[in-house]
């Protein structure tokens, strides 16, 4: 890649639910004008959520680009996936500044090594990482016993406690305390809410860079190898619409897309969506009271209008499939083709 300046490059991490998408959309909300910035997605599920998302909102596409890669850790499989999407995208974007976020059940220690090896030698710089957490999970072994929470704080160029305005009176010193016994110590640590990060944040030293130790060579694959290529909207069958499901690092997702002939009731997908048990829960759909974005994290599920979205879809994510086993059925029932 001709590329006559590296492009700095910030990777921000953190586990599901912590509000990643959030910060991101704060951080191009704060973008200096005139510069072009790219965005590469990483999710889990498999139809992807956050690029619709993001482009919801009217984010400007002169500005700003975005590229998804959904179905995993975009770093297995040789880290192929990442590569390609990586290549295109900033072949297209030629940007000033590029964003990554990897799934939060992704593993960021591969993903630096990737975008530190031979081939983006002076095509990128990498700067700080930034790693989102939610200081209450700090006493809930499903995310201490987690290897991927865990080094997602060790890899951590910058702390962000996030969710703050959440937080109990003793939430921030039980993190601080759990830091220290994980060994992490004089990493900077920020508590803020609503993705409200700083833009300084991402011109800090990168650690990867400093003390290559950091980084683990150790392979690793989950259950997808992202061998399928067809663009999923290609795939719809007669019916208008879709599932995928995926499974790994003790997780299960699955998730639906709707042609955009589908209209879905306002009232009762708000009540379908509010009384389902999952880890995660992410959707853009559109309804008859127009485009909303749900989204659900600690049991409590948020709304957003959007401006447009070029279809409906939903990607749930937990421990225990049978929990949304009648989802599908749920949703045709409030929706009609118009």
């Amino acid at each position: 890649m001709s590329i006559i300046k590296a492009i700095p490059t910030n990777v921000i991490t953190g586990f599901l639910g912590v509000g990643k998408t959030t910060a991101i959309q704060h951080l191009l909300q704060m973008k200096p004008k005139g510069e072009r910035w790219a965005v590469l997605v990483n999710e889990f599920g498999e139809v992807g959520i956050d690029g619709g998302l993001l482009n919801g909102n009217r984010v400007d596409s002169g500005d700003i680009f975005l590229r998804e890669v959904p179905g995993g850790c975009m770093c297995c499989a040789a880290g192929l996936p990442m590569q390609i999407a990586l290549n295109q995208l900033i072949q297209r974007a030629r940007p000033d500044r590029l964003l990554i976020e990897p799934t939060g059940l992704g593993h960021p220690q591969e993903v630096l090594a990737t975008l530190q090896s031979e081939h983006y030698q002076g095509v990128l710089d990498l700067r700080a990482t930034l790693t989102l957490v939610d200081a209450r999970k700090a006493i809930d072994p499903r995310y201490t016993e987690h290897e991927t929470f865990n080094q997602q704080l060790q890899v951590a160029d910058v702390l962000i406690a996030h969710k703050q305005d959440r937080y109990a009176e003793n939430d921030l010193t039980q993190l601080e305390q759990y830091l220290q016994t994980i060994n992490i110590s004089g990493t900077p640590l920020y508590a803020v809410s609503n993705g409200k990060l700083s833009l300084s944040w991402l011109d800090l030293v990168s650690r990867a860079v400093t003390e290559p130790d950091l980084q683990s060579s150790a392979a690793h694959q989950h259950s997808r190898h992202h061998a399928e290529t067809t663009p999923l909207t290609d795939q719809l069958a007669d019916s208008g619409f879709l599932r995928k499901d995926n499974k790994g690092e003790g997780f299960c997702s699955s998730g639906w897309i709707f042609e955009p002939d589908f209209e879905f009731e306002f009232e009762g997908l708000e009540s379908m969506l509010s009384g389902i048990a999952v880890e995660r829960l992410k959707a853009v759909f559109i309804t008859s009271e127009g485009v909303f974005a749900f989204n659900q994290a600690d049991g409590v599920l948020t709304m957003q209008e959007l401006d447009e979205t070029m279809d409906s879809r939903i990607e749930v994510i937990g421990s225990d499939p049978a929990a949304w086993a009648e989802l599908e059925q749920g949703l045709l029932a409030i929706s009609e083709r118009l």
